[in-house]
């Protein structure tokens, strides 16, 4: 199913749960509602913003007539527009100002002149009647209004006069005009007039507040045989209106369908056509942990829970009934490309599909001792790339690259893979678990996919594994163990100054390294603790074959990086013969 069929379909659910605006309308912000006598006559004007959680006032998000995409024209919108097309005023200078109020009164003149409706009838009294000048005039409105948007509602009636629950009102605004409605749209196939322009879709991260066109034709080098705007690939315009609504509403602030993935702004779903929607709300759950942690804690436990037996292989389903694996499962990723959007990836398959692409994912990235955070989300990966562990400091498409992978079971991003690797040097040499398990995942998956078939890297510490540069890895680890063992309390270790050229040019490093390790090692001779030590530099250094290499390439910095931290981690694990203090020292 394409993306716009999938939306296309959702919006029904959406709808169904009060979450999506009709066919024809948009969800947009609205201070002001302008009160209305049958004659008219302006009863009083109704401030309709409400307060934001820092207690400012903001305009509410309201369902109007859909509003009409205007980038230097004039083009005003049904019963409700900004006061410069509705009254003719504006807080600045603007010489359009004048041409929108006469488009908007013209316009309304040809829509409204057959209306029956009170509430219709008033809203054209009232325009033949209103002159800019009366704004100053009138007591009910102040400067404060200007070129903030406005409806319109009879006094003493609670629906706006461009309710969808007004049959007028609703017929003005969904018609079609006569012999127009004879294209075939290519989401339903079904006949329909086809949209010229597609809905603006706002709520993708970087991309214009006023929204930006997922589908947009502006150059001819996108036509097709002289069409023009949409023609050249028509969907119909109720089609436009209700993928439009349901990406929209996904998009909003607070959405549980919304999460960010780097700079892609992703939003996920499921089809309840072909399971219930317990089914499909269980799905959302789900997927959503997966992305993104939730933050209510006892949601994040529950959730934890099926994420955990997942990653051990067994379906969620075990532990959530619910969860249907036939259930159809959508996932996309925008970004912001100048006016427009750029889809990073597309996912359209079964939840149970998801759930095997995720175990893969999460079998590949296996490491022990594991994270902290395990399994863990892709935004827990992808916060190991950023400076600071701040979110804007993740590099860009890296999160659009890492989810086609996810989603697809194809090669992890190597950019994934230089991005942690400067963040350890960057950081003296920090190679925690969480790094070391995206570096595994990167190698394993690589190794899985190849056709020779190279060994992969091993899950804990792998005493076998004569990979040159693990054995470096460990080898390093081993170096700084008997450094700390030999100087407790000390603030740095080789690691922070010496890490990034052991593990990138390691014959130029390891020289300087062994020699005052072997100082370290006599001191600790003396009081009989190198024992320990030695064996383990002599085990390690045996599988190190054709010395010691100039250069190693970024697999092997990778590779180097894993042997660190397998043998660092070994000396703080617990076992029935040894216990070792936090500085590193062993019995022997």
């Amino acid at each position: 199913m394409t993306i716009l069929q999938a939306l296309n379909s959702y919006y029904d659910r959406m709808a169904g749960r009060g979450e999506a605006e009709p066919p024809g309308y948009s969800r947009e912000k609205i201070s002001y509602a302008i009160l209305l006598t049958p004659e008219g006559a302006v009863a009083d004007v109704q401030d309709v913003r409400v307060p934001n959680e820092k207690g400012k006032f903001v305009p509410s998000l309201m369902n109007v007539p859909a509003a009409k995409k205007r980038a230097s024209g004039i083009a005003p919108n049904k019963l409700w527009d900004k006061t410069a097309y509705v009254l003719g005023v504006t807080a600045g200078e603007d010489k359009r100002t004048a041409r929108e109020h006469e488009a908007f009164k013209t316009a309304h003149e040809v829509l409204l002149a057959n209306a029956e409706d009170a509430g219709l009838l008033a809203l054209r009294r009232f325009l033949e009647g209103w002159t800019p000048e009366q704004f100053d005039e009138n007591p009910h409105f102040t400067d404060e209004m200007k070129d903030a948007n406005v409806v319109f509602r009879l006094d003493g009636v609670r629906e706006y006069i461009h309710d969808y629950d007004r049959p007028a009102a609703r017929a003005l605004v969904t018609s079609v005009p006569h012999g127009e409605a004879d294209d075939l749209c290519l989401v339903t196939g079904e006949r329909g007039t086809a949209a010229r322009l597609h809905p603006s879709i706002k709520g993708v991260r970087g991309a214009q507040s006023s929204g930006a066109s997922l589908v947009s034709f502006n150059l001819d080098a996108f036509t097709s045989y002289g069409k023009e705007q949409g023609a050249n690939a028509p969907v119909s315009e109720e089609a436009t209106a209700r993928y439009g609504a349901a990406l929209n509403r996904m998009l909003d602030k607070g959405s549980r369908n919304r999460i960010q993935v780097g700079d892609t702004t992703t939003v996920f779903w499921a089809d309840a056509r072909g399971a219930n929607a317990e089914a499909a709300d269980a799905a959302d759950a789900f997927a959503a942990m997966f992305l993104e942690p939730p933050t209510d804690k006892e949601e994040a436990t529950n959730l934890k829970a099926q994420l955990e037996a997942v990653a051990k292989g067994l379906p969620a389903s075990t532990l959530n009934p619910k969860l249907n694996p036939g259930t159809r499962f959508y996932i996309l990723g925008l970004a912001p490309n100048a006016a427009r959007l750029s889809v990073r990836f597309w996912y359209d398959g079964t939840f149970g599909d998801l759930e095997r692409l995720i175990r893969e994912h999460w079998r590949d990235m296996a490491i022990v001792p594991p994270p902290k955070v395990w399994p863990p989300s892709a935004w827990h990966l992808l916060i190991e790339t950023a400076a600071q562990h701040k979110g804007e400091n993740i590099p860009p498409l890296l999160g659009g690259e890492l989810m086609r992978a996810i989603l697809n079971g194809t090669r992890y991003p190597r950019s994934l893979m230089s991005a942690i690797l400067i963040r350890i040097r960057a950081e003296q040499g920090d190679v925690s678990s969480m790094r070391a398990a995206i570096l595994r995942g990167i190698l394993t998956r690589e190794a899985r996919l190849s056709s020779d078939n190279p060994k992969e890297v091993p899950v804990a510490l792998d005493e076998q594994d004569t990979n040159p540069a693990y054995r470096l890895g460990r080898w390093f680890a081993e170096l700084e163990a008997i450094q700390q063992h030999a100087l407790p309390g000390l603030n740095a270790t080789i690691r922070d100054q010496f890490y990034s050229s052991a593990s990138s040019a390691p014959a130029r490093t390891f020289p300087v390294l062994i020699r005052n390790a072997m100082n370290h090692l006599a001191g600790l001779r003396k009081d009989g603790k190198a024992g320990g030590h030695e064996k383990r530099l002599e085990a390690i250094i045996a599988g190190v074959e054709h010395g010691l290499p100039r250069s190693l390439r970024i697999e092997d910095q990778a590779r180097f990086a894993i042997g660190y931290y397998h043998q660092r981690a070994s000396r703080f694990a617990k076992s029935p013969d040894t216990n070792e203090i936090a500085q590193g020292e062993e019995t022997t």
